[in-house]
């Protein structure tokens, strides 16, 4: 079996570097964060988060889980993404996401939601050349380039990392002509093994030769009392995603005991995982003993 990476998701908006720092020296492979214009809650911006972490680490991988790409100019969007690769010596690996969730910050951002699976598709095609080729015109329906040069180049070649995020078919088959890696979200192991199939699947039907790392994101909730650790978990998701998830994170979510979190993510791993993203999913009092719990007595079982 190949070596299984783990990242871990900022607990914080407020203190970036130091918990970069801390991921890095507990063995972390990736330091991630998500982002969005407006949400239920508070969020921050995903690239400028990880630039911050950038400049606090050396070693560990940054990862945005993920960057709203429809929200974005796609060439502003290379821009920043060959900026931050080259502000952290190759080290950013761009997730992408369609969002959806909220609609109002794609109105507030001027973009119909309606659109933004096409100017995903669009704006991968049009990164992938302005990081790899020179003099790049481009016609598109959302998007049009005049022979421009996009310079300095990503230092990754031919280009940082992509991995789609998604749960749709349609996310699937964006991963197979566009992805480097699979990040699905809310999957259980059996809908995990299924999507890895799906998309060698379709990735054979667009000729493409090479395989999709594929990976997953989960959100934890760990505590030695595992009904409490379900309970955390359930009202955390329930308040993120602004439904409840009672009856859905013993699903979806690595809950419960530490015992119980290593069943179920031996699970996932045994489904085809091999980079996990993990997020905290409890109160804020008690994340940083969430993450202590989750890199002593969860991950050794699985680190080679």
């Amino acid at each position: 079996m190949s070596e299984i990476e783990f990242g871990i998701g900022f607990r914080r908006l407020d203190d970036i570097a130091a918990e970069a720092r801390e991921a890095e020296a507990l063995g972390y492979q990736f330091i991630t964060t998500g982002e969005h214009v407006f949400f239920h809650g508070p969020t921050g911006n995903g690239l400028i988060s990880l630039a911050a972490a950038a400049g606090a680490t050396e070693r560990i991988k940054l990862m945005s889980t993920i960057t709203l790409v429809p929200l974005y100019p796609p060439a502003l969007l290379a821009k920043q993404v060959a900026a931050l690769d080259m502000v952290s010596n190759g080290r950013f690996n761009l997730g992408v996401g369609v969002g959806g969730e909220f609609a109002k910050e794609f109105e507030a951002c001027g973009v119909p939601v309606n659109e933004r699976g096409a100017r995903t598709n669009e704006a991968l095609e049009v990164m992938k050349r302005l990081w790899t080729e020179k003099n790049v015109s481009f016609e598109g329906k959302f998007t049009k380039l005049s022979g421009v040069t996009l310079m300095p180049k990503p230092i990754q070649e031919p280009h940082p990392p992509v991995w789609i995020s998604g749960r749709s078919d349609a996310a699937m088959r964006r991963a197979a002509r566009f992805g480097n890696g699979w990040l699905p979200y809310l999957y259980t192991p059996e809908k995990l093994a299924q999507s890895i199939e799906t998309i060698d699947a379709h990735a054979s039907e667009v000729g493409r030769e090479d395989s999709v790392k594929p990976g997953l994101f989960m959100f934890f909730a760990v505590h030695e009392d595992g009904e409490r650790g379900l309970q955390m978990a359930a009202e955390r998701l329930s308040a993120q995603y602004n439904q409840d998830f009672s009856a859905l994170v013993g699903k979806y979510a690595l809950a419960g005991s530490p015992d119980d979190c290593i069943a179920r993510l031996r699970e996932y791993i045994d489904a085809g995982a091999r980079t996990v993203i993990l997020n905290s999913a409890c109160p804020a009092d008690y994340m940083l003993e969430n993450q202590r719990l989750l890199a002593e007595a969860v991950l050794p079982t699985f680190r080679s």
